[in-house]
């Protein structure tokens, strides 16, 4: 089961397939170098809060963001 999956309740079709050409052979994300370097501590780190917040935004928000315009 995914993050997506667990924090909405809901089931993601999704299929996978052989590489395509320039796909790399494996991807890794750290923020480690960044909080090193630069003293940056990320607001969320827990994949499951990441995509709660986001999934609340999104049913808040089903339009999406919309920039006002002036009459």
């Amino acid at each position: 089961m995914t993050a997506v999956e667990r924090v909405t309740g809901r089931k993601v079709p999704y299929q996978t397939g052989p590489r395509r050409a320039g796909d790399p052979a494996a991807l890794f994300a750290s923020s480690e170098r960044a909080r090193r370097t630069l003293g940056w501590q990320p607001l969320l780190e827990d994949i499951d809060v990441i995509v709660d917040t986001a999934w609340r935004w999104r049913a808040a928000h089903p339009e999406g963001y919309r920039i006002p315009t002036s009459k």
